[in-house]
């Protein structure tokens, strides 16, 4: 379930950020980041930037999800002309119509870091975006619906763009899922030494 699956598609693309989503990308941000937020929606993704320490100066939205909240409504991101921020940090629609305009426009102000569906860079569409492209982050499947036990059908990515400098060449980097680690404990080991299944965990002979 989320926003590529066997249900109606919620208008705008309006799936609300979890926090597990926004993980993957703090590790890529300077502490005390200024950003805008210029499809915010219900707010999901400023609040949990905001308690891991970043600043949002704008958050803004096409449509007022919140009434009289502090995120401002009926703005549309590809009209935004100036950001004070340092960057723009956004979960925006994946409708292609909207996604690549938006990445174009918005990577021409500040950095944007979007997060996009990680097939979309195994596409002919996006070879046109990859000479501004900076860096990807894997973030994996996501559980768009609040309290679904299931999670979205796409992998997903925070991507970065930057647009200001495309006439300088740079490769794309990638920064893949972070490995877990695993904690075994002297019961499992010793199992697993007794059936033959050591070498899994490092302790072959």
């Amino acid at each position: 379930m989320g926003k590529r699956s066997d249900f109606p598609r919620k208008n705008n693309d309006f799936y609300a950020t979890p926090m597990s989503a926004v993980l993957p990308l703090l590790d890529e941000l300077r502490p005390e980041t200024v950003f805008d937020e210029p499809c915010a929606g219900d707010g999901s993704l400023v609040r949990h930037l905001e308690q891991h320490g970043h600043h949002c100066l704008k958050a803004s939205d096409i449509e007022q999800v919140i009434p009289r909240s502090y995120i401002r409504g009926g703005v549309d991101a590809l009209e935004i002309q100036h950001s004070d921020a340092m960057m723009f940090i956004t979960n925006p629609p994946w409708s292609r119509k909207i996604m690549h305009p938006m990445i174009m426009h918005l990577a021409a102000i500040r950095p944007a870091w979007l997060l996009i569906d990680a097939g979309w860079f195994h596409t002919q569409q996006s070879a046109a975006f990859m000479e501004f492209c900076r860096k990807i982050v894997s973030i994996g499947r996501v559980k768009w619906i609040e309290g679904s036990k299931y999670t979205g059908k796409d992998d997903c990515v925070w991507a970065l763009f930057d647009r200001r400098y495309e006439k300088i060449p740079q490769q794309t980097i990638f920064q893949g899922r972070q490995v877990k680690q695993v904690i075994i404990t002297d019961e499992e080991r010793e199992a697993a030494i007794d059936c033959g299944e050591g070498d899994q965990f490092g302790m072959g002979a």
